[in-house]
This record gives structure tokens, sequence and C-alpha cells, in this order.
């Protein structure tokens, strides 16, 4: 055999053993921080589906990677990991960030690039309205959830409600769906307290609520801060109701609360976790009971819709796909069944689920 049939035989042999190829996702995210607990149970649903896709050869023989990296939950940071992920490591689509404020500080990049955004863990309005041409939501909108919280209050006869807001654009954002619940039923909350996100000031919040006599509280925030909030609350000697947002509605979210979890409201934009009656949870289940985890938490399910948005439009985008093509299967996706929720798109409408309801936390479990 000659040198040249030699080489050729070592470069088909390199070709057959290489590792095949892989569609590269970007996201960035508190993997650790005030948030780390909701994150990494979305991250967790996300994989379910990722990690099935690729057992069974990946999409047209390509296998899903995503690249994370730790934001801390700093708005900087997101921005510059964005930058990093789409300029240096060349990603498809960029893919679940968490935060309001980070989430928006990525757009340039991806308005700057043609990089899709799918479905941020946030349910914020300016991410919403008007559309952003590179971010594709799936889950509903903070101000969705935050009318319902107050509209449920108000139902069940509870007149005196106080509103804990964060002072950041998330904020401001789901304050603006709650003072719509108020509107509604011609009512006004009995106050409203600015929370700093990193640093709530507890010692000036809990004798503003406590003056207010408020009977229930919506807190708006996020992880730990809330949490600490709750716990502050109770050791005023506060026994008023609490309501937070589905940014809250993790197991590790109740874990960390401990004692003072109980009878907590969070809202929530996915069914009930144990509803097997949606093929989307029974789907989910099956897969995380396979991984040997016997329950599912609604940011597990949060993660697991997203994720199998992502896959259907890297099917859609076809073999060898691009930015461009990825942008466009998401714009052609029309109701498109998740296992009993559908999800559409239109270059006019990057809206994702409309669905909202309550969940208690009662024996450390989410129960409706």
């Amino acid at each position: 055999m000659n040198k040249l049939h030699v080489l050729c035989a070592a470069l088909l042999a390199l070709a057959t053993t290489a590792a095949p190829a892989q569609i590269l996702i970007g996201q960035t995210a508190g993997l650790t921080g005030s948030v780390a607990a909701g994150v990494n149970e979305t991250i967790a649903g996300s994989q379910l589906v990722i990690d099935a896709v690729n057992a069974q050869g990946g999409i047209h023989g390509e296998k899903i990677e995503v690249l994370r990296m730790d934001d801390t939950f700093d708005v900087k940071r997101a921005s510059e990991n964005a930058r990093v992920l789409i300029e240096d490591k060349k990603v498809l689509a960029l893919f679940m960030s968490r935060g309001t404020p980070h989430s928006q500080a990525i757009i340039p990049w991806l308005d700057k690039y043609d990089v899709a955004l799918i479905g941020p863990s946030t349910g914020a309005m300016v991410l919403h309205k008007p559309v952003q041409k590179h971010v594709f939501n799936v889950r509903a909108t903070y101000q969705r959830e935050a009318e319902k919280a107050i509209q449920h209050l108000l139902t069940t006869g509870i007149a005196r409600i106080a509103v804990v807001h964060v002072t950041d654009s998330f904020g401001q954002d789901a304050l603006e769906g709650a003072m719509t619940g108020f509107a509604k039923a011609q009512a006004k909350p009995v106050v409203t307290v600015p929370a700093d996100r990193e640093k709530p000031d507890y010692k000036t919040i809990m004798p503003t609520i406590k003056e207010a006599n408020a009977q229930a509280v919506l807190w708006i925030g996020s992880g730990a801060a809330v949490v600490d909030g709750i716990k502050a609350l109770r050791a005023s000697g506060s026994a008023a109701q609490v309501v937070t947002l589905s940014n809250n509605a993790a197991s590790g979210f109740i874990k960390q609360l401990g004692d003072a979890s109980k009878g907590v409201i969070v809202t929530q934009v996915f069914p009930n976790e144990r509803s097997i009656s949606y093929p989307m949870v029974k789907e989910a289940l099956a897969l995380a009971q396979a991984k040997g985890h016997a329950e599912l938490s609604p940011a597990t399910l949060e993660g697991f819709a997203a994720a199998k948005v992502l896959v259907e439009a890297l099917r859609r985008a076809g073999p060898k796909p691009t930015r461009a093509k990825v942008l466009a299967a998401l714009e052609s996706l029309r109701a498109y069944d998740l296992g009993g929720l559908e999800v559409s798109y239109s270059p006019q409408d990057h809206s994702g689920i409309d669905f909202a309801d309550l969940a208690i936390i009662s024996d450390g479990r989410f129960k409706r």
C-alpha cells in the first residue's frame, strides 16, 4: 500500500471515529447566587428534553450541547456572557436567560447578530410588547400573574392588600399588572413599598406593612430576597397572607423558606406538575422518573416546555441549521402542541402561552 493510500485510510478512520457534530446553544443565568435554586430546576427540566433527544441521535444527526455561563444574577455579567456566547463561542441561539433587566441587557447582542433568545425565564411585558424581533417567549407575563393574584385576594374578602415590589424593571412591570387588578375591582392597595433587589431594607419595610394593617402582601421580588422578606414579616408578628409570583415557583424556594413556607401562595404559569392529564406533564414525569427523580416542580416544567420549543425550532430549521434558519423556523411555528398547551408565533406576536394559576404551599409542596 503506497503512502497516499495509507494517508487516505488514516483520514477515513479519523472521520468515522470523530465525535458527532454538535448544535451549540448558549445560556447565561444565575447558576449561583440568589436565584440559583429556581434556575437549576429549570435547567434540570430542559435537560430532560435535550438528553432524550440526544439519546435518539439528536436533531438531523447532530446532538444539542448547551454552553452555560453563570452571571450570578448580575445584569452586567449577563450582557457580557451573551457577548461571549454569541461572538466567541458562535452559538446558534440563546436559551432561558433569567431576569428582566438581565434579558433586556442581552437584546442588543441579539439584534446585532440576528440571534434568537428562546424561552427567557421572565414574564416581563417589555419582552412581549412591543414585539422584540429576536425574543421568543414561552411562559405567560408577570402582569397577567399579578393581576390574577390581586383578583384572587379581593374575591376571598381580603381588602387591605400591601404590595412590595423590587426596584427594577421586573418590579415595575409586575406592579403595573397588580394595579390593573386593583383598578378592575375599583380598589387600591393600602400601601406600595419599594425594595432594593439585592439588599431590601426590612427594618423599614416591616413597620410600613404593619402600620397599614395589611391583611395580605403581594411580594414582587426574586429568590432569597423574598425568602428573607417573608421570614422578616413573620418575625415582626404579622400573619398577613403572602403571595409571590412564579419566578419563585421552585422546590428550592420552599426549602429556603422552611417553616415560613406554610400558606404562602405562588402564582403559576404551567399546569399542576402532578396533573398527568396533561401529556406534557406525563412525559416530563416519565423522563424524570427514569433518571431517578420522583417529582417535578413548576420550575422544572418551565424548563421542559422551553426546551420542547427549542427542539422543535431546531427540527424545523433543517440539517446544518443557521441562526437565520432558526429565526425563520420559530416565526413559522403555529399551534405547536407541547402536550396540552399550544405555542404559536408570528412576526407580530412572540408571546407564547397565556396560562396563569395559583398554588398554595402546604406541607412543603405546591397544592392547588
